[in-house]
């Protein structure tokens, strides 16, 4: 199945990233899924890489490089990127600069699109 995830929410303060990726993160790990997730808005800055968060406490960065390693896709709206100032060098390896056309691809491609 062709999973699409978008994601519009920052990466902490509210919970939304984290099921959002816990889901993702889980469903990567069939083969018979295909796990895309697309990240907007302020989400954009989970992808920011180098995150320090306290033990015992979610990590979106850690999140998100399970979703690469599974084989899923994580776009990163590249104009989101630029309106916080965030380069592609700052961003997680693996996860890609992405478009608005790209995400309309990806959504008319997708069995289920689940938006967070």
């Amino acid at each position: 199945m062709n999973i699409l995830f978008i994601v519009n929410d920052q990466p902490y303060g509210t919970e939304r990233m984290f099921n959002a990726l816990r889901m993702a993160g889980t469903l990567v790990r069939s083969e018979e899924n295909q796990v895309t997730v697309f990240l907007m808005g302020d989400a954009v800055s989970g992808a920011k890489a180098g995150q320090k968060t306290p033990d015992g406490y979610y990590n979106v960065e850690r999140m998100l490089r399970r979703v690469v390693n599974g084989k899923g896709t994580v776009l990163l709206c590249g104009t989101c990127l630029d309106a916080r100032g965030l380069t592609d060098d700052e961003v997680l390896a693996g996860t890609v600069r992405s478009t608005m056309e790209e995400l309309c691809e990806v959504t008319v491609k997708a069995d289920k699109v689940l938006v967070f």
